[in-house]
C-alpha cells in the first residue's frame, strides 16, 4: 500500500502513521519545491520507520533502504534522506544500480580482514609450532612496531607503507631492530596468504622492502654533554617522562611506555614487571631512585585508567614523532632510546658498579644470573640494584644541575661510598653461600 505526501518540514514526517488494520504503508514524498522523486518513507506494524529509494532498473521496479527515519541532524532525517535520493537518482541516470553497487560494497566489506585480525590469528595458530622465545619475538613485534597497521585492512597494506614505517623503527631502535621487525611481518604476511586467510591478498608487501645494513652490535654510548642535552630538552609531557625514566633506570622502551600505575609498588619504591612483560619472561624489580620517583609523581593519574603513559588503550604511542622533536630541540642526532639503556649501563661502571649487579638492574640472563646463582642474585641484589640506579641517578643529577657544583659532585661521592660498601657486604655473603 503506498501513498502520497507532501513533506515539508521534519514534523511533517513525524506525524505519518500506519493506518489501522495494516502491517505497512509507504508515503511517497511529492513536495514540489524540493522533493525527491523515489523517496518513500515506509512504516511496518512494530515501528519500524525507514526511508527507501524506488527506482526502475531493467524494466522492473527495485528499492535501495537509505535506513531508519531519525529526528536527530546526524541520522536520516527528510533533509537527509532527500540529499540521499538526490545522490541515488544521478546514479540511475548514469547506468549505475545503486542496489548491486551496495551489494558489492557489502560483500566486499565482508570479506575483509583487519591487519589486527590476520596478527590475532596468525599467533595462536603458530604458538604451538614455535619456540615460546621466538613466539614472544614476533608477538613482541607485531603487537608493538606493528601497532600503526592494527586498524588497516590487511590486503589494503602495500610496500610504501612498510617501508615508511620501517625507516621509522630504524630511527627509533636501530637497524637490527628493524630488520627484527621486517622478519616477523614478512612471515606474518605469507602465513595470510598461504592459509587463504585474506581472499584479497596476493602479494607480500614485504617482499618489496630492504633490509638494512647491520654494522654489528651497536657501541653508541651518549656522552654527559648529550646527555644534559636530551634531558633539558625533554618536553614536559608523556615522552619527556619516558626519555627521562629510561634514562634514569636503564629500561627497555616497552616496559615503561607500557607501564601500568598496578606494576608500581609505592611502599617499597620499585616498579615491578611480570615476566609477560619483559623481553626475557622473567618477572622483574626496577628500585625507583628519588629522581626517578620524582618522575612519576609528577604524572596526574587520571580515574579508571591503569596505563602511566599514553592515551585510550594501551600505552604510549606516537614514538617517532616524539623522537623527531626531540632531536630538533637537543640538537643530538644519531641516537636511539635504546642507547640510554647502555649509556646508564656504561655509566654504572665507570662509577664502579660491579657487572653482575648492572646484570640485575638491565635484567640480563648471563654467567652472573644462569642456575642457582641466578636464583641467588634475584634474593640478593636488591640493595645493590638501589645503590647502584641511586648513584646513576645522582650522577645525572649533578651533570643535569642548572649550577653544578661542590654540593652535586659530594652526592655522587657519597653515593658511590655507600655503593662500595655494599659491595663489599654482598661479596661476604655470597663467599658464605658458595662454602
Amino acid at each position: 500500500m503506498a501513498s502520497s505526501q507532501t513533506l515539508t518540514r521534519q514534523s511533517d514526517v513525524v506525524g505519518l502513521l500506519l493506518p489501522s488494520g495494516k502491517d505497512e504503508i509507504v508515503y511517497f514524498d511529492q513536495s514540489k519545491t524540493n522533493g525527491a522523486h523515489g523517496l518513500g518513507l515506509r512504516i511496518r506494524e512494530g515501528g519500524s520507520r525507514k526511508w527507501v529509494f524506488f527506482y526502475r532498473w531493467g524494466g522492473k521496479q527495485r528499492k535501495y533502504t537509505i535506513g531508519d527515519s531519525s529526528n536527530d541532524p546526524n541520522g536520516w532525517t527528510l533533509a537527509r534522506a532527500r540529499g540521499k535520493a538526490a545522490e541515488l537518482r544521478v546514479m540511475v541516470n548514469s547506468g549505475k544500480d545503486p542496489a548491486a553497487e551496495k551489494e558489492r560494497i557489502e560483500r566486499q566489506a565482508s570479506n575483509s580482514k583487519s591487519f589486527k585480525q590476520a596478527v590475532d590469528a596468525y599467533l595462536a595458530a603458530r604458538r604451538p609450532h614455535m619456540k615460546p622465545r621466538s613466539h614472544a619475538e614476533s608477538t613482541r613485534h607485531l603487537e608493538g612496531h606493528w601497532k600503526t597497521f592494527h586498524g588497516r585492512v590487511v590486503h589494503e597494506i602495500d610496500a610504501d607503507m612498510v617501508a615508511d614505517r620501517l625507516k621509522e623503527i630504524e630511527a627509533e631502535s636501530g637497524a637490527v631492530a628493524r630488520n627484527r621487525a621486517r622478519s616477523s611481518l614478512s612471515a606474518m604476511f605469507a602465513w595470510t596468504i598461504g592459509e587463504r586467510f585474506s581472499k584479497q591478498l596476493r602479494t607480500n608487501p614485504v617482499d618489496g622492502t630492504v633490509k638494512a645494513e647491520e654494522s654489528g652490535p651497536r657501541e653508541r654510548v651518549l656522552t654527559d654533554a648529550e646527555l644534559v642535552k636530551i634531558w633539558k630538552a625533554a618536553p614536559d609531557n608523556n615522552y619527556g617522562r619516558i626519555v627521562k625514566l629510561l634514562m634514569l633506570t636503564g629500561q627497555r622502551r616497552e616496559e615503561i611506555g607500557a607501564l601500568g600505575w598496578s606494576e608500581i609498588n609505592e611502599d617499597k619504591q620499585q616498579i615491578e614487571l611480570q615476566q609477560s612483560r619483559t623481553k626475557n619472561r622473567r618477572p622483574h624489580d626496577v628500585p625507583l631512585s628519588d629522581r626517578a620517583s620524582a618522575v612519576l609523581n609528577s604524572i596526574r593519574r587520571i580515574p579508571n585508567r591503569n596505563s602511566v603513559f599514553g592515551e585510550g588503550e594501551g600505552g604510549y604511542s606516537g614514538w617517532s614523532r616524539s623522537k623527531k622533536e626531540l632531536d630538533a630541540k637537543a640538537k643530538v642526532t644519531g641516537w636511539t632510546l635504546q642507547d640510554l639503556r647502555r649509556t646508564a649501563a656504561t655509566g654504572m661502571v665507570d662509577l664502579g658498579v660491579q657487572p653482575h649487579v648492572i646484570e640485575a638492574v638491565l635484567n640480563h640472563v648471563s654467567g652472573h644470573k644462569a642456575g642457582v646463582a641466578g636464583i641467588y642474585n634475584r634474593s640478593t641484589c636488591a640493595a645493590e640494584k638501589r645503590a647502584a640506579l641511586q648513584l646513576w641517578a645522582s650522577h645525572i643529577e649533578a651533570i643535569t644541575a642548572t649550577k653544578p657544583g661542590v654540593l652535586a659532585v659530594r652526592a655522587v661521592s657519597a653515593e658511590r661510598h655507600q655503593a662500595e660498601e655494599r659491595r663489599a657486604s654482598f661479596a661476604e655473603r655470597l663467599s658464605k653461600a658458595r662454602t
